[in-house]
């Protein structure tokens, strides 16, 4: 086996019919082996990916490619392919984060996006520009330096607050909306890299305030046309109920509105956020998220692997002490800015703390606006290099200081010194669901399950895998979505393990029993109920794990039974005794039978 694959990576690169085989070979082998391993030991994966790349890249092993022939065949040569394949991964991160949100949740973040995000990019980038100008840079290095690393990783902090399931706390809120703004702020980089390179100083904030007008003029434009198309695209050919259908139409939702943004002049990244945000408000929310969710951890992968090999660590070894304080010294400005920002929100220092080193890292625009400044003579290939092995090493170190700025947060709270409980974005936050009912199927008894439910205050979700029937109920404001429940993936979305009940009323026998083994194996304490055909399948289902069964032909039976004995005579409690004992007989054979 070993031979075969030696033999087919050694013949690859004469393949000249699909471009970057090899390197897509040998990632793919690579991944399938080390996020097993990863998640074996608890390693961090952007640490496993980033050190991979360092170690297998142009840089690392490579090297001695030239001594030792057989190392070829397991190193990358060129970057590019897995450059373009991680700029994949960073789109379909930034359309699962738009999944997770809603046009309203967005809107109530706005003075976040709009307040916290421009003091923090601003400050940030006055500090971070002074200190270059101080170390002999231009007025045009310093400040272009000084907006690059004032970015973060979008990419690198969404993967840790998904991690450690921060999105939905103040902290992860904040972060995001500040993360917004940073995204928002790249096209005007951009464009005034273009600006100084041209020398044409005096006409930077007549440019910016065309370009501020254009980019909010086209995202509502996109936004208004991708919810009269996006909706009735995915109802019109989701039908079939394919995997396949739902992967075309999200790919196709997702890199169609990306590409538009980049054609008005707006980030990528920007796009694929929006295309999330429109799907979000739709009945296919959740299966979309299922559907997409592998390739866009594989694609990450490939991202921050791309991000260590561009890493040369020779370079690293000759300025190791300046390199050392460039890094630490980013992550001490950027905490303390964006620690003052969240305190000054009324948030406990640990917690504020805790944001700041959460995003103290240059981000993944920083090597496509250093690349270009470097292109415009704005920067020296020098000054570029180090730059990137700045922000490089920085995204290295992030698990760790996050980690220690965790810890920090939780020992001041468990200590109560001067804690504060943040309200900031109380009103933006999500409620979580707990205590709430999963009713699988929103047919007649369902919807009859869930008006008795409403009726009574307690809430419910639904998830139903008829297109037309989730289709009809969703745009009425009921929390019925489009998903097949025998992936349990679709039930960790809607908070399953804390849900008060699980209630199946399909009437398919075979879905229903798929689902109870299905569930089971996922969610082994959570009260599963279930609506039976028969007698025998109650029996089966009671087997599989379901906690109560209640067969439909029991109940017909005994509710004509009722009827039966009240036309012949007997009186009300007479027939509710006679009726509630063979209930009970029959509903302990069930159970007796699924004991023995």
């Amino acid at each position: 086996m070993k031979f075969l694959l030696n033999k087919v990576l050694r013949t690859m690169p004469h393949q000249q019919s699909l471009p970057y085989l090899r390197e897509t070979l040998l990632f793919l082998a690579l991944a399938g082996i080390l996020i097993p391993l990863l998640q074996r030991y608890r390693v961090n994966q952007i640490l496993g990916f980033l050190a991979v790349g360092v170690l297998l890249g142009p840089f690392g092993l490579w090297l001695w490619a030239g001594h030792v022939p057989w190392l070829s065949n397991f190193t990358f040569m060129r970057i590019e392919g897995t450059v373009a394949l991680g700029e994949l991964g960073v789109l379909f991160l930034m359309f699962m984060i738009g999944l997770e949100l809603s046009a309203e949740r967005l809107w109530a973040l706005r003075r976040w996006v709009f307040g916290a995000g421009i003091v923090q990019l601003l400050v940030s980038a006055i500090v971070i520009g002074c200190i270059a100008a101080a170390f002999g840079n231009t007025p045009k290095a310093a400040l272009l330096i000084g907006l690059i690393l004032a970015l973060s990783s979008t990419a690198v902090v969404m993967q840790l607050m998904q991690e450690r399931h921060l999105l939905d706390t103040p902290v992860g809120q904040a972060n995001f909306s500040i993360l917004m703004l940073q995204d928002l702020a790249v096209v005007p980089i951009i464009i005034l890299v273009d600006v100084l390179a041209r020398g044409e100083s005096s006409q930077i904030l007549p440019v910016m305030g065309l370009v501020l007008i254009k980019s909010v003029g086209a995202i509502a434009l996109i936004y208004v046309l991708g919810r009269r198309v996006i909706r009735p695209l995915f109802k019109a050919l989701a039908h079939q109920r394919q995997p396949a259908t739902f992967m075309a139409l999200t790919l196709l939702s997702t890199l169609g509105i990306a590409g538009l943004t980049s054609y008005v002049g707006l980030s990528m990244a920007l796009g694929a956020f929006l295309a999330g945000l429109l799907l979000a408000e739709t009945e296919f929310r959740h299966e979309v998220e299922v559907t997409i969710e592998p390739f866009k951890s594989l694609l990450l992968g490939v991202f921050f692997m791309s991000v260590g090999m561009q890493t040369d660590m020779r370079a690293v070894m000759t300025t190791p002490l300046l390199l050392l304080l460039a890094v630490v010294g980013l992550f001490l400005i950027k905490t303390v800015v964006i620690a003052g920002v969240m305190k000054i929100a009324r948030f406990s220092w640990g917690r504020a703390i805790e944001a700041g080193l959460l995003m103290g890292q240059g981000g993944e625009f920083a090597f496509i606006v250093t690349s270009d400044a470097v292109a415009r003579h704005l920067f020296t290939p020098e000054l570029g290099h180090f730059l990137l092995l700045v922000v490089a090493l920085s995204m290295f170190a992030t698990p760790l200081f996050s980690k220690g700025g965790h810890a920090l947060a939780n020992w001041c709270e468990r200590k109560n010194v001067h804690a504060e409980i943040s309200a900031a974005l109380t009103h933006a936050r999500p409620t979580l669901m707990q205590g709430h009912v999963i009713i699988v199927g929103f047919g007649r008894i369902g919807q009859l399950l869930a008006k008795i439910l409403t009726d009574q205050g307690l809430p419910y979700v639904a998830i139903e895998n008829n297109m037309h029937r989730s289709t009809r109920c969703h745009p009425l404001g009921q929390p019925v979505y489009f998903g097949d429940v025998s992936r349990p993936e679709l039930l960790h979305r809607v908070h399953a393990n804390q849900a008060a009940a699980i209630v199946l009323t399909m009437d398919h026998a075979d879905a229903t029993l798929h689902a109870v083994r299905a569930i089971r194996r996922e969610f082994c304490s959570v009260p599963l109920f279930a609506r039976a055909r028969d007698e025998h399948h109650a029996r089966v289902l009671q087997e599989a794990g379901a906690n109560l069964v209640t067969p439909e032909a029991l109940e017909t039976g005994l509710q004509l039974s009722a009827f039966v004995l009240q036309t012949l005579g007997l009186d009300a409690e007479q027939i509710a005794i006679a009726i509630r004992n063979e209930r009970d007989a029959r509903i302990s054979s069930i159970s007796g039978v699924t004991k023995k």
